[in-house]
């Protein structure tokens, strides 16, 4: 079996850290792929996904300084399912992309002009 994605897009907002209780780093964000296509007419649409994405480890404070909303941005990664219960007792559950490779399209250092990639080797 195989559960491997591969996206490119923008950020839809800057990507915030936050900590789990035990203090391991992580930030999600949400991108929008777009895809053009012709419709019936052979008139050009555009169809937008919206993703979640979420990123673990010292890749997430990289991703957090250098991601910004509207910055192009590739997503390695596999889907992964979340299911939680709300205060009123109705279950929840959405599907994200637990990233494990990303790369800031638009990010250039001072010295390079290649994309800066933001890794982690962390497995989860």
């Amino acid at each position: 079996m195989l559960n491997r994605v591969f996206l490119i897009g923008r950020c839809v907002a800057d990507p915030e850290l936050q900590h789990t209780n035990s203090g391991n780093p992580f930030t999600r964000f949400r991108i929008a792929v777009n895809r053009p296509y012709r419709d019936r007419n052979g008139n050009w649409q555009e169809e937008v996904l919206f993703i979640d994405v979420v990123v673990w480890g010292d890749a997430a404070d990289r991703a957090v300084t250098r991601l910004n909303k509207g910055s192009r941005v590739l997503v390695e990664g596999r889907l992964v399912q979340s299911s939680w219960e709300t205060e009123s007792g109705e279950k929840r559950s959405k599907i994200e992309v637990r990233a494990d490779r990303v790369v800031a399209l638009d990010y250039r250092q001072e010295e390079s002009q290649e994309p800066e990639e933001i890794e982690d080797d962390i497995d989860f």
